[in-house]
């Protein structure tokens, strides 16, 4: 099986916006509320961890 590195997580703010980003590439859409956005990469941290191909609900678009 090879090495994973993990998936970290941040938020970076934009004039009123704020985008989760991951140091896989992945990255959120903007939104106005900072929790949303951390709920965005919660998300993204939770499907990462289920690894490719697991159902974990709606498809969200990579942007």
């Amino acid at each position: 099986m090879p090495h994973r590195a993990p998936h970290t997580t941040s938020t970076t703010e934009s004039g009123s916006f704020c985008t989760a980003r991951c140091t896989c590439g992945w990255r959120g859409p903007a939104r106005r509320a900072r929790s949303q956005a951390r709920t965005d990469a919660e998300h993204h941290l939770a499907d990462a961890a289920a690894g490719p191909g697991a159902d974990t609900g709606p498809e969200r678009p990579m942007e």
